[in-house]
């Protein structure tokens, strides 16, 4: 019999084979891949619905009394992370369509799979689970003022407000709503209660269903775009190293145990490539494409960065020590 925690110990295989099978339908068929297309945005609703689904919200007050994790949760992703991103630019300098979509993905910390990813590397995944709302908050405040002082005036005449509200009220606002509705439901009905047990069945498959349909329809792009590419590679390898290092820094300096200091490194690394690419199809065609490339290739390095991180970050970045 088919058992969650199989599921969930097998998820990056799955993964492997979504990112594989979308690469080869989308480079082979890119009728196929244009197809899927319009699927992204209503998937990631879905994978979005189903992880918050996981996140107790109901219990954010135990996330907020934890204040050296939280005061380190924030300084690394709003301060540090932007901090690092501003000087990769300024090293590896781009033209302002791809340096928005280089911003719009690594100012914005991810707040879905870094659960998963969390729990395999050995961190306080029920930590980074109750932390997601103030992430989520602060990034949509903080996001405007990111790309003001990267862009400048540029910012303002690439980015419409209105689709962007547009796309965090569908991705966001929504799936956030029913998943509150399903826990408080659980908790006022047995059928509530099995309901929000079956949610914790969706995430897997949901997220290699996006991934698939994201790769697949967006890989075109990417093959099209190739010198655009190479260019912020540099960018995604050394900001995927640094992270690390900086977090496990911050988390000597905050006093936070390791496990904490585990999840604070896989929430600096991973970042809401699958939220802002919806954000990023909004934008003038032309900018869109080279925005879209930009951020599924970032998606493509963090997964493989990610599958380093599970083995690298509790063996000798934070060691396990033995008991």
């Amino acid at each position: 019999m088919l058992r969650l925690e199989s599921v969930e110990k097998n998820q990056i295989g799955v993964y492997a084979a979504a990112l594989i099978l979308g690469a080869v339908i989308g480079l082979l068929s890119p009728t196929t891949g244009m197809f899927v297309e319009p699927a992204i945005s209503f998937m990631i609703a879905i994978l979005l619905f189903s992880m918050f689904c996981q996140i107790p919200f109901l219990k954010l007050r135990e996330a907020l009394s934890n204040g050296r994790f939280i005061g380190a949760l924030l300084l690394v992703n709003f301060v540090l992370t932007p901090v690092l991103v501003y000087i990769l630019t300024l090293v590896f300098p781009q033209p302002a369509p791809v340096l928005l979509g280089v911003c719009l993905v690594l100012l914005t910390p991810c707040i879905d799979y870094v659960i998963v990813f969390t729990q395999l590397g050995k961190g306080n995944e029920r930590l980074i689970l109750a932390s997601t709302p103030i992430l989520f908050v602060v990034q949509i405040i903080m996001l405007p003022f990111y790309l003001w002082l990267f862009l400048g005036s540029e910012a303002a005449e690439m980015v419409k407000v209105g689709p962007f509200v547009e796309a965090f009220i569908f991705l966001i606002i929504v799936p956030l709503l029913l998943a509150l509705a399903v826990q408080f439901w659980a908790k006022k009905s047995a059928k509530g209660s099995k309901s929000l047990q079956l949610t914790a069945w969706l995430p897997v498959p949901f997220m290699a269903i996006v991934l698939f349909v994201v790769i697949a329809s967006q890989i075109g792009r990417v093959y099209e775009d190739l010198s655009v590419i190479i260019a912020v590679i540099p960018i995604y390898v050394l900001f995927h190293i640094m992270t690390p290092f900086i977090s496990r820094a911050t988390s000597a300096f905050f006093r936070i145990g390791p496990k904490d200091g585990r999840a604070l490194i896989f929430s600096a690394g991973t970042r809401n490539s699958l939220v802002v690419l919806p954000l990023a199809l909004t934008l003038p065609e032309e900018m869109a494409t080279i925005a879209a490339a930009v951020i599924v290739t970032q998606t493509v390095i963090e997964l493989i960065a990610e599958l380093v991180y599970i083995r690298v970050v509790p063996n000798l970045i934070y060691r396990i020590e033995n008991k």
